[in-house]
């Protein structure tokens, strides 16, 4: 029979003696882990919590790594194998539903852009995504501060590139200020730029940014949305797509407020090939990881790992990881056998079994289970054949995907890119202020000599006009004045070229 209101069923095992397996709302927000090799179920197992959640009023906000998942939009299709699996376990009201969907695409061809500044990502994730080295992170650091300092928002690629381009131009005595800054390091910079721009992420760092309250929205009929990002692209860039989720994670974890331990969670985040967030990661940044998850909770946010191998998750994360759902694992060398039993004793021992034979025997469909039950205790592992979906298993065609995006609710908001005054515009007219300034300095000493000239030819009639004068701005020919003014232009405005125009000008650039 179905579980207890304030409950998600997720399945049972069929037999007398073994109990329907629940997660309990109220703990929803105590984090989960979704475990298994690939081809046991971890996908649908993730469709039905994300149903059941959605069924409940929590939005939802999943990802879709091979493009199945957008079959949430609906309704399931009804075969015998799902009626049977439901009259086993014990779900006797089961039926066919589609849930409220809004698709999402990093590169907004499959659902609404997702889009952020570079400046709402910080510098210690976007390192992470260029896997800079300590040096050149701390020179992003620099660029940073820099861009506070001189009042030069970076939003977009570009205008992180001209930053860059201004502290080469100023490194010397952006060194004695902020820290060392060499040009190789900027090089390196702008080199990893280009590669991360030719991976698409000129699409996600720009305008208008997301709102993370679009992810959690709830249709008029009581069902939270379920935000459902299209990541099969996205995954060919994996640090990107890793990098990207810890960034909406952070500002979930930043912008939210405290709400202690809440009936049912505002908001679950399923977490997809959960492995590309830890692999080769940094200290510092796991240290994040393990800080978000910890305290994300306490704002009402459940986090779910989907990834094939509970090792694949760190330990300090694993611990706070309360509702588990385990399928099979293959143990097909010493290293899986270890893996094997490593995971077995994060279980709560169940007598009527061994937990790691059932976890190497589990079939498609069927999982070692355990959910956080009164005060917040683990549990007895059981092996439970899970409930089958209520929408669509499987993709939804164009055509229905199309139609639904054109009924979403945030339909229209986010299509048009904005492309806003910031870092690279205000160097650029610093550059063309500095070029006209040249050109009027060096300008002055030639109209001084011409004054002269004249002055001196009408106490003295015989003297002979001058020769060789350049020809004039309206001759079409580039002077030689025209040649550093354009030069100057080049150099963005830096604190340099000002340094050289102090002394041309007398002051000019004084209190800029």
């Amino acid at each position: 029979m179905r579980g207890e209101a304030g409950t998600i069923f997720v399945g049972g095992g069929g037999v007398e003696q073994c109990l329907p397996q629940e997660l309990a709302l109220k703990f929803g927000n105590r984090h989960g882990l979704i475990a298994g090799a690939t081809g046991t179920g971890k996908t649908i197992t993730m469709q039905i919590l994300a149903e059941e959640f959605s069924n409940a009023g929590v939005p939802v906000f999943l990802t879709d790594i091979k493009g199945d998942v957008s079959g949430m939009g609906a309704p399931g299709v009804a075969k015998d194998h799902l009626f049977k699996r439901a009259d086993k376990i014990g779900l006797p009201d089961y039926g066919f539903r589609e849930s409220p969907v809004i698709f999402w695409d990093f590169f907004g061809e499959y659902g609404h852009p997702v889009r952020a500044t570079v400046a709402e990502v910080g510098p210690l994730l976007l390192s992470r995504m260029l896997e800079l080295t300590e040096a050149q992170e701390g020179v992003i650091n620099v660029a940073f501060r820099i861009s506070d300092d001189e009042g030069l928002p970076i939003l977009d690629l570009k205008d992180l590139r001209a930053v860059l381009t201004f502290l080469g131009e100023n490194r010397r005595e952006i060194s004695l200020q902020y820290g060392n800054v060499t040009t190789a390091s900027i090089g390196a910079i702008q080199r990893k730029l280009l590669v991360l721009e030719n991976q698409g992420a000129a699409h996600f760092f720009s305008e208008p940014a997301l709102e993370l309250s679009d992810f959690m929205r709830v249709a008029p009929d009581g069902r939270g949305y379920v935000s459902i990002l299209h990541a099969d692209r996205l995954m060919r860039s994996p640090r990107l797509y890793a990098t990207f989720l810890l960034w909406l994670l952070s500002e979930l974890f930043e912008e939210l407020p405290e709400i202690g331990n809440p009936d049912k969670p505002k908001l679950v985040f399923f977490f997809d090939e959960a492995h590309l967030l830890f692999d080769g990661a940094p200290r510092a940044l796991i240290e994040k990881v393990e800080r978000v998850a910890r305290l994300i909770r306490s704002k009402g946010v459940g986090v779910y790992f989907v990834t094939q191998n509970p090792d694949d998750v760190p330990d300090d994360v694993l611990g706070q990881l309360g509702n588990r759902v385990q399928h099979a694992l293959r143990a097909f060398t010493a290293r899986d056998q270890q893996a094997l039993k490593r995971a077995s004793e994060t279980y709560r021992p169940n007598p009527r079994f061994d937990i790691a034979d059932a976890i190497r025997d589990v079939g498609v469909g069927e999982a070692v289970t355990s959910f956080l039950v009164e005060k917040g205790n683990p549990g007895i592992a059981e092996r439970t054949l899970i409930r089958p979906p209520a929408s669509q298993m499987g993709p939804l065609e164009p055509g229905e995907r199309d139609m639904l995006m054109t009924r979403s609710p945030v339909a229209g908001k986010y299509e048009r890119m904005v492309d806003r005054d910031s870092a690279h515009e205000r160097l650029a007219k610093r550059a063309e202020a500095a070029a006209r300034a040249t050109e009027t300095a060096l300008a002055q000493p030639e109209q001084n000599k011409d004054r002269e000239f004249n002055s001196a030819r009408r106490y003295d009639p015989s003297m002979p006009r001058k020769a060789g004068r350049a020809p004039s701005r309206s001759s079409g020919r580039e002077t030689a004045v025209e040649a550093f003014a354009k030069s100057m232009a080049r150099q963005l405005g830096t604190r340099a070229g000002k340094s050289i125009l102090r002394g041309v000008l007398g002051g000019l650039f004084k209190g800029r």
